[in-house]
């Protein structure tokens, strides 16, 4: 069985948390990762995008996978195909937003119906030998505020631990998450709650442990372009100090890195192209960034793309 009791965790979000991303991140102090979200019914088809998403590696363990889905033998069936891939536990995304996700029933749009989610949870709970968890929103709208009726139904079913994203599905990322929502939970059930939504520093984790009595501390957005903030809150919950700021050099290097890393796992063409994001993101608010950001998008191999970081240097 996992702990997760006073976890500083890395949020599973699409098209970021990708494997060299989490390893970068580990290597900061983060003490659990998760997969970004793979579909059941992917898994079940043999997708060919399916089998990168499940690449782990043991540096970054513990690791969990998180799968999305609403047909509960469907999600239990592939929850026991994977339960000997080295992961730690299997997450069910109760809570992405996206409305391709939504339609057809998935993510977020399970938080409508608490009695599917029980399905799903007790139908993998008995097929698959590794814990399930889930991932869940406060409701799916502001007259729909569910997330300790489920959480609740989820326990019954089995599950092993409870993240809690204090918004709702019709908030989608915007305005203030609503910390309230989380400590409703913890109150409503036994099982580790793990509580998520603007965490973005060490007084953030201190404040929602405090407030909400959560049993580990989710980041999500906050570390986009900064795995030194796992690090930086390590240091903060030890010495109530920060840690120095990295500089232009150490930005640099960790882009330098996370670009070859990329380039590792997927080739150069997509590692590249996919890092042009984080680029944007590592090099938000730097000294001469702009032009950067303005021409990332037309960079094509690492040598160009080095060219371009190298600028930056102190």
């Amino acid at each position: 069985m996992i702990d997760f009791t006073d976890k500083i965790i890395l949020a599973p979000m699409a098209g970021i948390c990708d494997l060299p991303f989490r390893l970068l991140c580990k290597e900061q102090g983060c003490d659990i990762v998760y997969t970004e979200m793979i579909s059941a019914k992917g898994m079940y088809y043999n997708n060919k995008n399916t089998e990168p998403l499940l690449m782990t590696d043991d540096r970054e363990k513990p690791v969990g996978v998180q799968i999305f889905g609403s047909e509960p033998r469907l999600m239990a069936e592939q929850a026991k195909r994977i339960e000997d891939r080295g992961f730690a536990f299997i997450d069910v995304n109760m809570g992405c937003p996206v409305p391709k996700i939504v339609n057809n029933g998935d993510g977020s749009a399970l938080m409508k119906n608490p009695a599917l989610i029980g399905d799903i949870v007790s139908e993998m709970v008995n097929m698959c030998s590794l814990p399930i968890t889930i991932k869940i929103r406060a409701g799916f709208n502001d007259d729909s505020i569910n997330a300790p009726e489920i959480a609740r139904i989820a326990e019954s079913a089995g599950v092993s631990a409870i993240a809690v994203h204090a918004r709702t599905r019709e908030q989608y990322y915007h305005g203030k998450a609503d910390w309230k929502i989380i400590k409703a939970v913890k109150e409503s059930v036994k099982v580790p709650v793990i509580g998520n939504g603007d965490v973005a520093s060490g007084e953030d984790v201190i404040r929602i442990k405090k407030e909400t009595g959560c049993d580990s501390v989710m980041i999500g957005r906050a570390a986009k372009g900064n795995p030194w903030l796992f690090s930086d809150i390590k240091e903060y919950l030890k010495s109530g100090n920060h840690m120095v700021r990295p500089t232009a050099n150490e930005i640099c290097d960790m882009m330098f890195r996370h670009a070859k890393l990329m380039i590792e796992y997927k080739g150069e063409f997509t590692g590249i192209h996919e890092m042009r994001k984080h680029v944007a993101w590592y090099t938000q608010g730097m000294p001469n960034s702009a032009k950067l950001r303005a021409d990332i998008n037309s960079v094509e191999t690492f040598d160009e793309m080095k060219e371009m970081i190298e600028k930056l240097r102190d």
